[in-house]
Protein backbone atom coordinates (compact mmCIF):
# COMPACT_ATOMS: atom_id res chain seq x y z
CA UNK A 1 0.00 0.00 0.00
CA UNK A 2 2.65 2.49 0.97
CA UNK A 3 4.58 1.86 -2.50
CA UNK A 4 1.26 2.27 -4.54
CA UNK A 5 0.87 5.95 -2.52
CA UNK A 6 4.25 6.94 -3.27
CA UNK A 7 4.27 5.53 -6.88
CA UNK A 8 0.55 6.34 -8.14
CA UNK A 9 1.37 10.30 -7.18
CA UNK A 10 4.44 10.60 -9.09
CA UNK A 11 3.47 8.48 -11.91
CA UNK A 12 0.09 10.92 -12.42
CA UNK A 13 2.68 13.97 -12.27
CA UNK A 14 4.94 12.46 -14.77
CA UNK A 15 2.47 11.77 -16.95
CA UNK A 16 0.95 14.89 -16.75
CA UNK A 17 4.25 17.08 -17.34
CA UNK A 18 5.05 14.60 -20.29
CA UNK A 19 1.63 15.09 -21.85
CA UNK A 20 1.67 18.57 -22.21
CA UNK A 21 5.48 18.88 -23.47
CA UNK A 22 4.81 16.51 -26.16
CA UNK A 23 1.51 17.52 -27.14
CA UNK A 24 3.02 21.67 -27.47
CA UNK A 25 6.16 20.12 -29.34
CA UNK A 26 3.70 18.36 -31.81
CA UNK A 27 1.51 20.99 -32.24
CA UNK A 28 4.05 23.58 -32.90
CA UNK A 29 6.73 21.59 -35.02
CA UNK A 30 3.66 19.94 -37.40
CA UNK A 31 2.10 23.55 -37.64
CA UNK A 32 5.37 25.16 -38.56
CA UNK A 33 6.38 22.61 -40.12
CA UNK A 34 3.69 22.83 -42.96
CA UNK A 35 3.60 26.36 -43.09
CA UNK A 36 7.24 26.66 -44.44
CA UNK A 37 6.78 23.66 -46.77
CA UNK A 38 3.92 25.21 -48.17
CA UNK A 39 5.47 28.66 -48.38
CA UNK A 40 8.19 26.55 -50.49
CA UNK A 41 5.88 24.61 -52.56
CA UNK A 42 2.71 22.61 -51.59
CA UNK A 43 3.84 19.84 -52.57
CA UNK A 44 6.51 19.39 -50.17
CA UNK A 45 3.39 18.99 -47.76
CA UNK A 46 2.54 15.35 -49.06
CA UNK A 47 5.31 13.70 -47.68
CA UNK A 48 4.79 15.00 -44.13
CA UNK A 49 0.83 14.98 -44.30
CA UNK A 50 1.32 11.11 -45.51
CA UNK A 51 3.61 10.63 -42.47
CA UNK A 52 1.55 12.78 -39.95
CA UNK A 53 -1.42 10.58 -40.81
CA UNK A 54 0.40 7.03 -40.84
CA UNK A 55 2.40 8.43 -37.61
CA UNK A 56 -1.07 8.85 -35.32
CA UNK A 57 -2.34 5.79 -37.05
CA UNK A 58 0.87 3.84 -35.65
CA UNK A 59 0.39 5.53 -32.07
CA UNK A 60 -3.60 4.80 -32.45
CA UNK A 61 -2.40 0.89 -32.63
CA UNK A 62 0.38 0.60 -30.19
CA UNK A 63 -0.52 3.05 -27.33
CA UNK A 64 -3.47 0.93 -25.88
CA UNK A 65 -1.19 -2.34 -26.18
CA UNK A 66 1.43 -0.84 -24.16
CA UNK A 67 -0.50 0.60 -21.84
CA UNK A 68 -2.94 -2.65 -21.47
CA UNK A 69 0.66 -4.66 -20.99
CA UNK A 70 2.26 -1.86 -18.71
CA UNK A 71 -1.23 -2.82 -16.34
CA UNK A 72 -0.08 -5.70 -16.45
CA UNK A 73 3.86 -5.08 -15.68
CA UNK A 74 2.62 -3.21 -12.59
CA UNK A 75 0.29 -5.80 -11.25
CA UNK A 76 3.20 -8.14 -11.09
CA UNK A 77 5.54 -6.03 -10.17
CA UNK A 78 3.10 -5.50 -7.26
CA UNK A 79 3.02 -9.30 -6.59
CA UNK A 80 6.38 -9.77 -5.99
CA UNK A 81 7.05 -6.46 -3.99
CA UNK A 82 4.06 -8.52 -2.04
CA UNK A 83 5.55 -11.61 -1.52
CA UNK A 84 8.90 -10.17 -0.32
CA UNK A 85 7.33 -8.05 2.11
CA UNK A 86 5.42 -10.85 2.81
CA UNK A 87 8.24 -12.89 3.40
CA UNK A 88 9.83 -10.35 6.06
CA UNK A 89 7.06 -9.57 7.79
CA UNK A 90 6.64 -12.97 8.58
CA UNK A 91 10.37 -13.57 9.12
CA UNK A 92 10.04 -15.33 12.17
CA UNK A 93 7.74 -18.38 10.95
CA UNK A 94 9.67 -18.66 7.91
CA UNK A 95 12.74 -19.42 10.32
CA UNK A 96 10.53 -21.16 12.49
CA UNK A 97 9.22 -24.20 10.02
CA UNK A 98 12.76 -23.93 8.58
CA UNK A 99 11.24 -23.72 4.82
CA UNK A 100 13.73 -21.31 3.26
CA UNK A 101 13.21 -23.37 -0.28
CA UNK A 102 9.74 -23.21 -0.27
CA UNK A 103 10.19 -19.65 0.59
CA UNK A 104 12.99 -18.67 -2.48
CA UNK A 105 10.87 -20.84 -4.72
CA UNK A 106 7.90 -18.87 -3.77
CA UNK A 107 9.60 -14.98 -4.20
CA UNK A 108 11.43 -16.67 -7.51
CA UNK A 109 7.88 -17.64 -8.71
CA UNK A 110 6.72 -14.29 -9.10
CA UNK A 111 10.07 -12.85 -10.04
CA UNK A 112 9.90 -15.41 -13.41
CA UNK A 113 5.90 -13.75 -13.43
CA UNK A 114 7.07 -10.15 -13.55
CA UNK A 115 10.17 -10.58 -15.65
CA UNK A 116 7.93 -12.25 -18.24
CA UNK A 117 5.34 -9.65 -17.96
CA UNK A 118 7.77 -6.68 -18.84
CA UNK A 119 9.36 -8.54 -21.48
CA UNK A 120 5.83 -8.88 -23.49
CA UNK A 121 5.29 -4.60 -22.43
CA UNK A 122 9.15 -4.50 -23.82
CA UNK A 123 8.55 -6.37 -27.12
CA UNK A 124 5.53 -3.91 -27.87
CA UNK A 125 7.32 -1.34 -27.65
CA UNK A 126 10.39 -2.58 -29.46
CA UNK A 127 7.59 -3.24 -32.42
CA UNK A 128 6.80 0.29 -31.88
CA UNK A 129 10.42 1.52 -32.30
CA UNK A 130 10.75 -0.67 -35.35
CA UNK A 131 7.67 0.18 -37.03
CA UNK A 132 8.24 4.11 -36.41
CA UNK A 133 12.49 4.40 -37.47
CA UNK A 134 11.07 3.25 -40.88
CA UNK A 135 8.49 5.26 -41.31
CA UNK A 136 10.95 8.48 -39.86
CA UNK A 137 13.72 7.06 -42.84
CA UNK A 138 10.48 6.74 -45.20
CA UNK A 139 9.78 10.07 -44.68
CA UNK A 140 13.78 12.06 -44.78
CA UNK A 141 14.05 9.81 -48.27
CA UNK A 142 10.70 10.87 -49.77
CA UNK A 143 10.40 14.62 -48.73
CA UNK A 144 14.84 15.06 -50.06
CA UNK A 145 14.02 13.03 -53.50
CA UNK A 146 10.85 15.10 -53.41
CA UNK A 147 13.13 18.33 -52.92
CA UNK A 148 15.38 17.77 -54.97
CA UNK A 149 13.42 16.84 -58.24
CA UNK A 150 11.41 20.02 -57.60
CA UNK A 151 14.65 21.75 -58.25
CA UNK A 152 15.35 20.06 -61.18
CA UNK A 153 12.40 21.45 -62.42
CA UNK A 154 13.22 24.73 -61.39
CA UNK A 155 10.29 25.10 -59.14
CA UNK A 156 12.06 25.52 -55.61
CA UNK A 157 15.71 26.73 -54.61
CA UNK A 158 18.39 25.41 -52.85
CA UNK A 159 17.24 26.91 -49.76
CA UNK A 160 14.09 25.07 -49.73
CA UNK A 161 16.10 22.01 -50.13
CA UNK A 162 17.96 22.85 -47.31
CA UNK A 163 14.84 23.97 -45.07
CA UNK A 164 12.92 20.89 -46.29
CA UNK A 165 15.88 18.26 -45.26
CA UNK A 166 16.62 20.48 -42.12
CA UNK A 167 13.25 20.45 -41.06
CA UNK A 168 12.25 16.32 -41.48
CA UNK A 169 15.50 15.71 -39.91
CA UNK A 170 14.18 17.66 -36.93
CA UNK A 171 10.84 16.27 -36.85
CA UNK A 172 12.16 12.91 -36.96
CA UNK A 173 14.49 13.37 -34.06
CA UNK A 174 10.96 15.06 -32.26
CA UNK A 175 8.97 11.94 -33.34
CA UNK A 176 11.71 9.55 -31.50
CA UNK A 177 11.57 11.85 -28.15
CA UNK A 178 8.02 11.79 -28.45
CA UNK A 179 7.12 7.74 -29.26
CA UNK A 180 9.67 7.61 -25.95
CA UNK A 181 7.34 10.38 -23.86
CA UNK A 182 4.28 8.41 -25.04
CA UNK A 183 5.47 4.83 -24.17
CA UNK A 184 6.52 6.55 -20.80
CA UNK A 185 3.40 8.62 -20.28
CA UNK A 186 1.24 5.18 -20.47
CA UNK A 187 4.01 3.16 -18.29
CA UNK A 188 2.94 5.72 -15.74
CA UNK A 189 -0.94 5.52 -16.33
CA UNK A 190 -0.39 1.23 -15.44
CA UNK A 191 0.96 2.23 -12.60
CA UNK A 192 -1.71 4.76 -11.70
CA UNK A 193 -4.20 2.26 -12.21
CA UNK A 194 -2.98 -0.38 -10.72
CA UNK A 195 -2.53 2.26 -7.69
CA UNK A 196 -5.94 3.36 -7.82
CA UNK A 197 -7.32 0.36 -7.46
CA UNK A 198 -5.94 0.11 -4.00
CA UNK A 199 -5.98 3.69 -2.65
CA UNK A 200 -9.01 5.31 -4.41
CA UNK A 201 -11.52 3.12 -2.54
CA UNK A 202 -14.80 4.75 -1.72
CA UNK A 203 -15.12 5.34 2.37
CA UNK A 204 -17.48 2.64 2.86
CA UNK A 205 -18.66 4.54 6.70
CA UNK A 206 -18.99 8.69 6.61
CA UNK A 207 -20.46 11.24 8.61
CA UNK A 208 -23.33 12.65 7.73
CA UNK A 209 -23.71 16.68 6.21
CA UNK A 210 -23.66 18.62 9.69
CA UNK A 211 -23.24 15.99 12.26
CA UNK A 212 -23.42 17.02 15.49
CA UNK A 213 -21.07 15.90 18.03
CA UNK A 214 -21.67 13.47 20.86
CA UNK A 215 -22.38 13.96 24.54
CA UNK A 216 -22.39 11.77 26.98
CA UNK A 217 -23.81 13.06 30.06
CA UNK A 218 -24.03 9.43 32.01
CA UNK A 219 -23.06 6.64 29.01
CA UNK A 220 -25.96 4.42 28.79
CA UNK A 221 -25.68 2.02 25.35
CA UNK A 222 -28.60 0.90 24.29
CA UNK A 223 -27.97 -2.08 20.81
CA UNK A 224 -31.55 -2.41 19.53
CA UNK A 225 -32.52 -4.67 16.64
CA UNK A 226 -28.39 -4.93 15.30
CA UNK A 227 -28.06 -6.62 12.52
CA UNK A 228 -24.54 -7.13 11.07
CA UNK A 229 -23.29 -9.75 8.46
CA UNK A 230 -20.00 -8.12 6.43
CA UNK A 231 -22.72 -7.43 3.52
CA UNK A 232 -23.72 -10.93 3.40
CA UNK A 233 -27.78 -12.18 3.57
CA UNK A 234 -27.01 -13.52 7.04
CA UNK A 235 -24.73 -14.68 9.82
CA UNK A 236 -22.32 -13.12 12.33
CA UNK A 237 -25.13 -10.98 14.42
CA UNK A 238 -29.00 -10.68 13.89
CA UNK A 239 -31.49 -9.40 15.33
CA UNK A 240 -29.63 -8.14 18.73
CA UNK A 241 -31.20 -6.30 21.70
CA UNK A 242 -28.81 -5.23 24.21
CA UNK A 243 -29.19 -2.52 26.71
CA UNK A 244 -26.36 -1.73 29.04
CA UNK A 245 -26.88 0.96 31.91
CA UNK A 246 -25.06 4.01 32.74
CA UNK A 247 -22.61 3.16 34.67
CA UNK A 248 -22.99 -0.96 34.28
CA UNK A 249 -20.38 -3.35 33.92
CA UNK A 250 -20.81 -6.43 31.83
CA UNK A 251 -18.85 -8.81 30.12
CA UNK A 252 -19.32 -10.48 26.78
CA UNK A 253 -18.30 -14.07 26.41
CA UNK A 254 -18.88 -17.17 23.72
CA UNK A 255 -16.77 -18.93 21.84
CA UNK A 256 -15.22 -17.87 18.83
CA UNK A 257 -16.80 -16.46 15.84
CA UNK A 258 -20.15 -15.71 18.32
CA UNK A 259 -19.47 -12.12 17.56
CA UNK A 260 -18.19 -10.02 20.62
CA UNK A 261 -15.58 -8.41 18.83
CA UNK A 262 -17.46 -7.14 15.69
CA UNK A 263 -20.27 -6.01 18.19
CA UNK A 264 -17.51 -3.81 19.68
CA UNK A 265 -16.47 -2.60 16.31
CA UNK A 266 -19.79 -1.78 15.78
CA UNK A 267 -20.61 0.33 18.44
CA UNK A 268 -17.12 1.90 17.27
CA UNK A 269 -18.68 2.29 13.93
CA UNK A 270 -15.75 1.10 12.42
CA UNK A 271 -18.56 -0.54 10.17
CA UNK A 272 -22.27 0.64 9.77
CA UNK A 273 -25.73 -1.45 10.53
CA UNK A 274 -27.28 -3.73 8.50
CA UNK A 275 -30.49 -3.28 10.75
CA UNK A 276 -31.73 -1.82 13.66
CA UNK A 277 -29.15 1.40 15.70
CA UNK A 278 -26.99 2.09 18.62
CA UNK A 279 -28.12 4.63 21.32
CA UNK A 280 -25.76 6.54 23.12
CA UNK A 281 -26.99 8.60 25.86
CA UNK A 282 -30.70 8.11 23.51
CA UNK A 283 -28.07 9.25 20.59
CA UNK A 284 -28.10 7.20 17.55
CA UNK A 285 -23.98 6.53 16.34
CA UNK A 286 -25.18 7.25 12.64
CA UNK A 287 -26.07 10.61 13.63
CA UNK A 288 -23.07 11.96 15.06
CA UNK A 289 -19.46 12.63 14.13
CA UNK A 290 -17.54 9.31 13.95
CA UNK A 291 -14.47 11.56 15.81
CA UNK A 292 -17.04 13.01 18.75
CA UNK A 293 -18.14 9.08 19.14
CA UNK A 294 -13.95 7.92 19.34
CA UNK A 295 -13.57 10.24 21.91
CA UNK A 296 -15.88 9.37 24.63
CA UNK A 297 -14.92 5.25 24.35
CA UNK A 298 -11.71 4.10 25.84
CA UNK A 299 -10.27 1.06 24.03
CA UNK A 300 -7.92 -1.34 25.47
CA UNK A 301 -7.06 -3.94 22.91
CA UNK A 302 -5.22 -7.49 22.95
CA UNK A 303 -3.16 -6.67 20.32
CA UNK A 304 -1.43 -3.54 20.80
CA UNK A 305 0.16 -1.97 18.52
CA UNK A 306 2.09 1.57 19.23
CA UNK A 307 3.43 3.59 16.93
CA UNK A 308 6.96 3.94 15.95
CA UNK A 309 7.66 7.30 18.16
CA UNK A 310 8.37 8.03 21.68
CA UNK A 311 6.54 6.46 24.81
CA UNK A 312 5.60 10.36 25.27
CA UNK A 313 4.25 10.52 21.94
CA UNK A 314 2.18 7.16 22.38
CA UNK A 315 0.25 8.02 25.61
CA UNK A 316 -0.26 11.54 24.77
CA UNK A 317 -2.62 9.76 21.98
CA UNK A 318 -4.59 9.53 25.15
CA UNK A 319 -4.65 13.40 26.03
CA UNK A 320 -2.64 15.38 23.77
CA UNK A 321 -2.52 18.44 26.28
CA UNK A 322 -1.90 16.12 29.49
CA UNK A 323 0.95 17.79 31.41
CA UNK A 324 3.82 15.32 32.61
CA UNK A 325 2.15 15.26 35.93
CA UNK A 326 -0.82 13.59 34.50
CA UNK A 327 2.07 10.95 32.27
CA UNK A 328 3.76 9.90 35.29
CA UNK A 329 0.46 9.46 37.20
CA UNK A 330 -1.01 7.08 34.63
CA UNK A 331 2.27 5.32 33.67
CA UNK A 332 2.54 4.41 37.57
CA UNK A 333 -1.06 3.45 37.91
CA UNK A 334 -0.55 0.91 35.06
CA UNK A 335 2.44 -0.18 36.61
CA UNK A 336 5.05 0.71 33.43
CA UNK A 337 7.04 3.15 35.56
CA UNK A 338 8.88 -0.56 36.51
CA UNK A 339 10.76 -0.23 33.25
CA UNK A 340 10.02 3.09 31.20
CA UNK A 341 12.96 4.63 33.33
CA UNK A 342 15.29 2.26 32.06
CA UNK A 343 14.53 1.86 28.47
CA UNK A 344 16.96 3.54 25.53
CA UNK A 345 17.38 3.68 22.10
CA UNK A 346 20.16 3.89 19.39
CA UNK A 347 19.97 7.58 19.22
CA UNK A 348 20.79 7.91 22.98
CA UNK A 349 17.19 8.72 24.06
CA UNK A 350 16.09 7.74 27.51
CA UNK A 351 12.64 7.41 29.58
CA UNK A 352 9.62 8.77 28.17
CA UNK A 353 11.40 9.65 25.19
CA UNK A 354 12.67 6.58 23.37
CA UNK A 355 11.39 4.87 20.68
CA UNK A 356 9.41 2.15 20.76
CA UNK A 357 10.30 0.70 17.36
CA UNK A 358 7.49 -0.49 14.46
CA UNK A 359 4.50 -0.71 16.05
CA UNK A 360 6.39 -1.64 19.37
CA UNK A 361 8.83 -3.81 18.38
CA UNK A 362 11.57 -3.03 21.15
CA UNK A 363 8.98 -3.83 23.73
CA UNK A 364 7.83 -7.16 25.00
CA UNK A 365 3.89 -7.74 24.62
CA UNK A 366 3.69 -7.13 28.55
CA UNK A 367 5.22 -3.69 28.59
CA UNK A 368 3.20 -2.68 25.26
CA UNK A 369 0.18 -3.72 27.03
CA UNK A 370 1.11 -1.45 30.19
CA UNK A 371 1.81 1.33 28.06
CA UNK A 372 -1.55 0.78 26.06
CA UNK A 373 -3.86 0.78 29.73
CA UNK A 374 -1.85 3.98 30.88
CA UNK A 375 -2.70 5.42 27.54
CA UNK A 376 -6.64 4.89 28.31
CA UNK A 377 -6.17 5.62 32.03
CA UNK A 378 -4.87 9.20 30.73
CA UNK A 379 -7.90 9.68 28.19
CA UNK A 380 -10.11 8.83 31.05
CA UNK A 381 -13.87 8.29 28.48
CA UNK A 382 -16.73 7.91 30.36
CA UNK A 383 -17.01 4.38 28.15
CA UNK A 384 -14.61 1.83 28.42
CA UNK A 385 -13.72 -1.42 26.34
CA UNK A 386 -11.64 -4.01 27.61
CA UNK A 387 -10.83 -6.62 24.94
CA UNK A 388 -8.62 -9.31 26.91
CA UNK A 389 -6.82 -6.17 28.52
CA UNK A 390 -4.51 -8.29 30.26
CA UNK A 391 -4.16 -11.42 27.91
CA UNK A 392 0.01 -10.20 27.66
CA UNK A 393 1.18 -9.61 31.30
CA UNK A 394 2.04 -12.29 33.86
CA UNK A 395 -0.46 -13.23 36.66
CA UNK A 396 1.96 -10.85 39.23
CA UNK A 397 1.62 -8.06 36.63
CA UNK A 398 -1.98 -8.65 35.87
CA UNK A 399 -2.65 -8.69 40.15
CA UNK A 400 -0.93 -5.30 40.35
CA UNK A 401 -2.62 -3.90 37.49
CA UNK A 402 -5.87 -5.32 38.29
CA UNK A 403 -6.44 -2.47 41.13
CA UNK A 404 -5.57 0.02 38.78
CA UNK A 405 -8.19 -1.43 36.21
CA UNK A 406 -10.98 -1.34 38.91
CA UNK A 407 -10.08 2.32 39.60
CA UNK A 408 -10.42 2.37 36.06
CA UNK A 409 -14.07 1.20 35.59
CA UNK A 410 -15.30 3.21 38.48
CA UNK A 411 -18.22 5.15 36.94
CA UNK A 412 -17.36 4.29 33.59
CA UNK A 413 -19.84 2.06 31.30
CA UNK A 414 -17.57 -0.96 30.70
CA UNK A 415 -18.01 -3.70 28.04
CA UNK A 416 -15.32 -6.77 28.92
CA UNK A 417 -13.92 -9.38 26.36
CA UNK A 418 -12.15 -12.50 28.06
CA UNK A 419 -11.30 -15.95 27.08
CA UNK A 420 -10.37 -16.32 30.74
CA UNK A 421 -13.69 -16.14 32.70
CA UNK A 422 -12.14 -15.64 35.76
CA UNK A 423 -10.95 -12.08 34.95
CA UNK A 424 -14.71 -11.43 34.44
CA UNK A 425 -16.30 -13.05 36.42
CA UNK A 426 -16.76 -10.25 38.80
CA UNK A 427 -18.70 -8.25 36.22
CA UNK A 428 -22.07 -6.44 37.46
CA UNK A 429 -23.74 -8.24 34.57
CA UNK A 430 -22.81 -11.40 32.06
CA UNK A 431 -23.82 -11.75 28.27
CA UNK A 432 -22.73 -15.07 26.60
CA UNK A 433 -23.43 -14.67 23.11
CA UNK A 434 -23.77 -17.26 20.70
CA UNK A 435 -24.14 -17.12 16.98
CA UNK A 436 -25.04 -13.20 16.78
CA UNK A 437 -27.41 -13.97 19.68
CA UNK A 438 -27.50 -13.53 23.61
CA UNK A 439 -28.36 -16.97 24.49
CA UNK A 440 -27.33 -16.00 28.38
CA UNK A 441 -27.23 -13.05 30.64
CA UNK A 442 -27.01 -13.07 34.24
CA UNK A 443 -24.38 -12.94 36.95
CA UNK A 444 -21.80 -15.28 37.43
CA UNK A 445 -23.54 -17.37 39.96
CA UNK A 446 -26.97 -17.33 37.92
CA UNK A 447 -25.35 -18.58 35.11
CA UNK A 448 -23.69 -21.28 36.54
CA UNK A 449 -27.06 -21.99 38.39
CA UNK A 450 -28.63 -22.11 34.89
CA UNK A 451 -26.07 -24.94 33.56
CA UNK A 452 -26.10 -23.31 30.36
CA UNK A 453 -23.34 -22.35 27.60
CA UNK A 454 -21.37 -20.30 30.25
CA UNK A 455 -21.39 -23.37 33.06
CA UNK A 456 -20.29 -25.76 30.08
CA UNK A 457 -16.92 -22.96 29.53
CA UNK A 458 -16.54 -22.22 33.02
CA UNK A 459 -16.10 -26.12 33.38
CA UNK A 460 -13.99 -26.30 30.67
CA UNK A 461 -11.71 -23.45 31.79
CA UNK A 462 -11.72 -24.97 35.69
CA UNK A 463 -10.87 -28.44 35.23
CA UNK A 464 -12.98 -29.96 32.34
CA UNK A 465 -9.37 -30.19 30.42
CA UNK A 466 -7.99 -32.20 32.94
CA UNK A 467 -8.03 -35.59 33.85
CA UNK A 468 -9.06 -36.27 37.50
CA UNK A 469 -8.47 -39.51 39.00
Amino acid sequence: IAQRIMQTGNSLRDSAVAAVDAIWHVAIYAISSLVLFAEADWRLMIPLVTWIVCYSLALRYFVPRVKERSVISSEARSKLMGRIVDGYTNITTLKLFAHTHFEQEYAKEAIIEQTEKTQLASRVVTSMDVVITTMNGLLIVTTTGLALWLWTQSLISVGAIALATGLVIRIVNMSGWIMWVVNGIFENIGMVQDGLKTIAQPLAVTDRDNAARLNVPHGEVRFEQVDFHYGKKSGIIGGLDLNIQAGEKIGLIGPSGAGKSTLVNLLLRLYDLQGGRILIDGQNIADVAQETLREQIGMITQDTSLLHRSIRDNLLYGKPDATDEELWAAVHKARADEFIPLLSDAEGRTGLDAHVGERGVKLSGGQRQRIAIARVLLKDAPILIMDEATSALDSEVEAAIQESLETLMQGKTVIAIAHRLSTIARMDRLVVLEKGRIAESGSHAQLLAHGGLYARLWQHQTGGFVGID
